[in-house]
């Protein structure tokens, strides 16, 4: 087995593990290099695929914002349960984090004034999100810190490799991590006092989904196994408008900055619908707006709804909307009827590995930062394009947290550690994939999106559970080697276990996770008295 030893180790190239690795680059104190491991090629993650953009709440150019209005938006959002601390620090620091970008090369978009350009989405109280060549904010903050770090000679990069294990010692104390290489079927021991897991989020375990196929839940089942705490893990985030696609692996977004530019939900009726849900229609919170369309999907029986872009105007909408355009004639959708379709799908995952504000974990050494991480930011739902932000700014917060623990090397192995190594120095790899491996995961995914989807109930998350262990099993019990894909599975299938079980303990609906079965107190008491009523009479 080949043995390596870095400063600084980022598994993960979405926006988070790029702006952190551009950052620590700059450092002129590293004893090592820094060690970007990717589960593809870079630009594979969701990251790129985000449109809508990133909050900054910057007054002096936009003085119809503020901090406290951009905070009070968040929490409401998130329906109270978010760390107050997370939402402030966050806030706070979100101009600081546009300005980053911008001295990295980002290229927002700006108005006729040649300011920045702030637009509108769905459950903020005023335009604040700024975006880059219309709808590919995503793509373009990522190709500028891919480009950057291209460059560098400080920066290692492990493209198509995972991480199977951490090395977690007996003081729990992180010290390293067992990588494995799809291209050469190999592993390696890497050793460094800076562990950062960055993998992005949990999409693949259901059937609808806008995330890529490499978002199978890894960081988090690797941060788990390892010991390290998780919460909110019952906040699955589904967005209200992916674009309708039969049988694809992936949904592509239609943003959510459409509807903040006056595009409207209708049913196939063409009936307008949002207004009857919420007193800010289409501009709802994303759980709520998913719900009902949900709803009046089911009252007309079909699969999707519409997307009616006719008040933007056909030709205004290309200009604003270039990715969403590009996507709805690769998916033969005529734009010129003024009527995209659109079905909710898993989109974003608000729990995932606790952290505090410096993103550390329960485990020494150990951080985790992005979507996989869990910081209290978005309560219950998140807030629309408070994700890149999040990434940045944690991002920014880790670097120096970081440049603080550089002259901390790993210290010797222990016997924990020792027997690590030992197993995958001595472990087969059968490479063959099988097609149970891929029928359970099929079998995952309808359990999920049956089961532990928009609506849920005990009756159906006891169903799941027991359907989920039933399925870890009989994967465990396919090949004692290693295999890749069972390697996938088996996160999976760890991530949607302690889904389901975070929404079997929590009775009551809130955010974006919603129990059909279940009775707010003030209901229940007054069903309670009508029985005794009915009894005593």
């Amino acid at each position: 087995m080949k043995f390596s030893k870095y400063s600084a180790i980022i598994i993960g190239s979405g926006i988070s593990g790029l702006f952190l690795a551009n950052k620590l680059s700059l450092n002129n104190n590293l004893s090592d290099d820094v060690l970007l491991i990717t589960k593809d090629e870079l630009f594979s993650g969701s990251s790129a695929l985000a449109q809508g953009g990133i909050v900054s709440v910057i007054p002096e150019i936009n003085p119809t914002d503020s901090i406290e209005s951009h905070i009070k938006d968040t929490i409401q959002a998130g329906c109270g349960l978010n760390e107050l601390n997370s939402v402030k620090f966050v806030s706070q620091n979100s101009a600081n984090a546009a300005q980053e970008l911008i001295r990295f090369g980002v290229e927002f978009d700006k108005n006729e004034k040649n300011s920045l350009n702030f637009t509108l989405e769905g459950a903020h109280s005023c335009p604040r999100i700024l975006h880059a060549l219309g709808d590919s904010t995503g793509k373009v903050i990522e190709k500028t810190l891919c480009d950057r770090l291209n460059k560098l000679d400080n920066v290692d990069i492990y493209s198509n490799t995972v991480v199977v294990e951490l090395l977690v010692d007996e003081n729990n104390e992180c010290k390293g991590i067992i990588t494995y290489n799809k291209l050469s079927h190999s592993f390696e021991a890497v050793y460094s006092s800076n562990i950062v897991i960055a993998t992005g989020g949990i999409g693949q375990i259901y059937k609808n989904t806008t995330n890529p196929a490499v978002s199978t839940g890894d960081g988090i089942a690797l941060a788990y196994n390892a010991g390290a705490d998780v919460e909110n893990m019952e906040f699955v985030q589904f967005h209200p408008t992916a674009l309708y696609c039969k049988n694809k692996k992936t949904m592509p977004l239609v943003s959510e900055s459409a509807r903040g530019e006056g595009a409207k939900l209708v049913d196939l009726n063409g009936d307008y619908f949002a207004k009857n849900y919420h007193h800010q229609a289409d501009l709802a919170p994303r759980d709520v707006v998913a719900r009902a369309i949900i709803k009046q999907m089911d009252e007309t029986d079909s699969d999707f709804v519409n997307l009616d872009i006719s008040q933007i105007g056909i030709e205004k909408f290309k200009q604003r909307f270039p990715t969403i355009t590009s996507l709805c004639y690769e998916n033969n959708v005529d734009l010129s009827s003024g009527l995209i379709p659109v079905a909710p799908a898993q989109h974003y995952f608000m729990g995932g590995i606790k952290v505090d504000t410096n993103a550390k974990t329960n485990i020494k050494n150990l951080y985790a930062i992005g979507e996989c991480s869990s910081t209290g930011l978005h309560g219950a739902n998140r807030l629309a394009s408070n994700s890149l932000l999040e990434c940045v700014v944690y991002a920014q917060q880790l670097a120096s947290v970081i440049e603080a623990n550089l002259q901390n090397p790993p210290k010797k192995n222990d016997a924990k550690i020792k027997e690590i190594i030992e197993k995958y120095s001595q472990i087969d790899v059968n490479n063959t994939e099988t097609s149970q491996i891929l029928e359970y995961f099929n079998n995952l995914k309808e359990t999920m999106s049956t089961y532990v989807s928009i609506k849920r109930n005990e009756a159906g998350l006891n169903k799941a559970l027991v359907e989920i262990s039933s399925l870890e099993a009989k994967t465990k019990r396919i090949s004692n080697s290693f295999n890749y894909e069972k390697y996938e599975l088996l996160n999976a299938l760890c991530v949607a276990k302690l889904i389901t079980k975070a929404a079997l303990n929590r009775k009551e609906s809130i955010g974006a996770h919603y129990r059909e079965d279940y009775i707010p107190e003030k209901q229940a008491k007054k069903e309670i008295t009508q029985n005794d009523k009915i009894l005593v009479e």
